[in-house]
C-alpha cells in the first residue's frame, strides 16, 4: 500500500454528512470502497463506491482492506472511532501505519456535554457487552457513570435494579437520539424513570448527589478480616478515611490479636479496622476513637451491620479521648495528618508490655519522623511500602486502577 492511499476511518454522527468537515466529506466522495454498519452507510448518498456492510464482527472488513491495498477505502464508524470503537480493533489487527482516523464527537461525549458534566473520571461501560450486575460495584462507588444502554437493559431496567439494591443516590439523565432533530434529554430521580420508555439510541448518565454515604453491598458471607471496602458505610466525599481491604488485612495480621485483646483504633474513620478487630477479639473490647461526629455515627452503623457488640465508639480528640480507657494490647493508628507521629508516641506510652502498635502512614516525611521516634523506643521497627492496583472493567478491557502507596509501620513493645 502506498503512503498516500491509507485507509481512512471516519466518525459520523446522527446528523450524517452535515456534521462532517469538508475534508471528511471529500474523502467519502472519492472512496472506492465504503465499509460500515447499515445505519452509517444509509447516511451516505449513493455513489460509484462499492459498499461492504459489516456488523459487530470486523474480520470480513479486515480481509477486504488487506485485499485492496491500492484502493481508496473509507471505514465509517459511529461517533469517535477510537472510543472503544472500530478504529482500535483495526489498528491493532492490521497495524496503525495503514490508517488515518478522522474522529467525530462520540455519543457519550455529547451526552455529558448536554448535561454539562465533566466525564474525565466517570465510570463508562456498555450494557450491550457487560451485564448490569457485572458492573454494579463500579456504579455503586462512582461519582459519575456513563452507560450505553441496550434493548435488553434499557434505562427503566437500570433504574429499577439500582433502586432494588438501594443505590438511590444518583441524579439520572437519559439522552436520546443525540444530534438528531428529535433529540431529547430527560432528567429525574431514578424512581421517576422506572415506568418510562426511551428511544433505543440513548446514553444514560448518573451523577452522585453530594455528601451521600455509599450503600454497602450485601455480601453473601462475611470475612473475619479483609472485607471488601463496599461492605462498609463510608462518608462522602471523604472516602480516603476507610482503610483499603488489602491494607486492613495486612495491618490486622501484624496486630496479632487474641480472643481477649484490648484494642485501640485511633482515627477510626468509618471504623473498618475496628469492626474487623472486634470480630477477631470476640471476648475482648475494641475502642474506635474518632473526633468527627459524622464518622463517629458511621462507626456505630457499621458495628450494627457486622453485629459486633464488643466495639465501643469513642467520640473525641486524641490523645485526650483515651485518657480513661484501659491500656491496650494492640493499637492501630491511621491517618495522614502531620501530627501522626505525636499520636503514635503517646499511644506507645500506654501500650502494654509485649503489645503491638501498627500505623499506616501516607507521606514519606511522616514516615521518617514516626520511624525515628519509634526506633528510639525499640530497635526492631518493621516498615513496609505497599503498592497495589485493582482491576476494573471498562467496556471489554480490564484496566488497573492504582491505590495510593501506603507505608505500614509495626513495633512490639519490649519488656
Amino acid at each position: 500500500m502506498s503512503t498516500t492511499e491509507k485507509v481512512h476511518i471516519i466518525g459520523i454522527g446522527e446528523n450524517g454528512l452535515d456534521g462532517l468537515t469538508a475534508a471528511a466529506r471529500q474523502l467519502i466522495e472519492r472512496a472506492e470502497l465504503l465499509v460500515g454498519e447499515v445505519l452509517t452507510l444509509a447516511m451516505i448518498p449513493e455513489s460509484e463506491a462499492r459498499r461492504l456492510v459489516v456488523g459487530t464482527h470486523l474480520d470480513e472488513a479486515s480481509e477486504e482492506i488487506l485485499a485492496a491495498p491500492d484502493k481508496r477505502v473509507v471505514v465509517l464508524a459511529s461517533g469517535d472511532p477510537l472510543f472503544y470503537g472500530v478504529a482500535r480493533y483495526l489498528c491493532e489487527k492490521l497495524g496503525k501505519q495503514r490508517f488515518e482516523v478522522v474522529p467525530h464527537v462520540s455519543s457519550m461525549q455529547l451526552a455529558f456535554a448536554r448535561v454539562k458534566e465533566s466525564w474525565e473520571e466517570a465510570f463508562l461501560t456498555n450494557l450491550a457487552t457487560h451485564s448490569l450486575h457485572a458492573v454494579l460495584e463500579q456504579i455503586r462507588t462512582a461519582e459519575k457513570v456513563g452507560l450505553f444502554t441496550s434493548e435488553a437493559c434499557p434505562p427503566s431496567m437500570v433504574a429499577k435494579t439500582l433502586l432494588e439494591l438501594r443505590i438511590d443516590y444518583f441524579t439520572a439523565y437519559v439522552c436520546e437520539n443525540l444530534n438528531s432533530p428529535d433529540e431529547r434529554v430527560t432528567q429525574g430521580e431514578l424512581s421517576e424513570l422506572v415506568d418510562q420508555e426511551f428511544a433505543p439510541l440513548n446514553v444514560m448518565i448518573l451523577v452522585r448527589k453530594p455528601h451521600v454515604p455509599d450503600r454497602p453491598a450485601e455480601s453473601i458471607g462475611r470475612r473475619l478480616f479483609g472485607n471488601p471496602d463496599d461492605a462498609f458505610l463510608q462518608s462522602k466525599p471523604k472516602r480516603a478515611l476507610l482503610t483499603p481491604g488489602e491494607i486492613r488485612a495486612m495491618a490486622l495480621a501484624e496486630m496479632d490479636l487474641g480472643p481477649g485483646s484490648i484494642v485501640w483504633d485511633i482515627g477510626a474513620g468509618s471504623g473498618s479496622v475496628a469492626v474487623e478487630a472486634a470480630q477477631i477479639a470476640k471476648e475482648g473490647t475494641v475502642y474506635a476513637i474518632e473526633q468527627d461526629l459524622e464518622d463517629h455515627q458511621l462507626i456505630v452503623e457499621n458495628a450494627k451491620r457486622f453485629a459486633v457488640s464488643n466495639l465501643v465508639p469513642v467520640l473525641g480528640r486524641a490523645p485526650e479521648a483515651w485518657a480513661d480507657l484501659p491500656d491496650p494490647d494492640s493499637v492501630f493508628v491511621g491517618g495522614s495528618g502531620r501530627g501522626i507521629s505525636r499520636l503514635v508516641d503517646a499511644a506507645y506510652q500506654r501500650l502494654r508490655v509485649g503489645g503491638r502498635l501498627v500505623a499506616t502512614i501516607s507521606s514519606v516525611d511522616n514516615l521518617a519522623e514516626t520511624h525515628r521516634m519509634l526506633h528510639a523506643h525499640c530497635r526492631d521497627v518493621k516498615v513496609w511500602m505497599v503498592n497495589f492496583a485493582r482491576g476494573n472493567y471498562q467496556f471489554e478491557r480490564v484496566r488497573f486502577e492504582s491505590v495510593n502507596p501506603v507505608f505500614l509501620v509495626s513495633v512490639v513493645k519490649p519488656g
